[in-house]
């Protein structure tokens, strides 16, 4: 996944927030992109408070039940949410946001869940409370501050 320009992004950010984006872009790669995009074109959404039940009803509209085994997973978002925070406030921000979002695309985290093995044990991860709420991780500490 790859954006031509802002527009493009800005269009992908408005299909979370009108929970109209395509399932089939709502992989890990949409995720992350959703949220970069949200951080550097929609200053009047706030992700620390908001993000929770952007996600949340998109996963309805897509069917996906968001309960103790499937849909949003608070641990999860934090963390990619801190990561994401972490790798802008260190990219080229004179860059337009789309080449910014790509740039990450295209990086560490993009790996998804496997980043985060390093921090978290799979039972840790997987379990009902950090699906609910933020979990540390059991591993090791991040290295991104948690919150904005």
């Amino acid at each position: 996944m790859t954006f031509a320009d802002d527009a493009a992004l800005g269009a992908h950010v408005q299909g979370l927030v009108e929970a109209t984006l395509p399932k089939v872009r709502w992989t890990h790669a949409g995720h992350l992109a959703a949220t970069a995009g949200l951080i550097l074109l929609r200053p009047d959404i706030a992700p620390d408070t908001e993000l929770e039940g952007l996600i949340r009803r998109l996963n309805d509209s897509h069917g996906v039940p968001n309960s103790d085994t499937r849909g949003y997973h608070a641990t999860i978002t934090i963390f990619f949410l801190a990561a994401i925070r972490h790798a802008l406030a260190r990219d080229d921000a004179r860059q337009p946001a789309h080449a910014r979002v790509n740039a990450l695309l295209a990086g560490p985290l993009a790996g998804g869940k496997p980043v985060m093995a390093r921090y978290w044990s799979d039972a840790v991860l997987h379990s009902v409370e950090a699906r609910r709420h933020w979990v540390a991780p059991d591993l090791r500490p991040i290295p991104y501050a948690i919150g904005g």
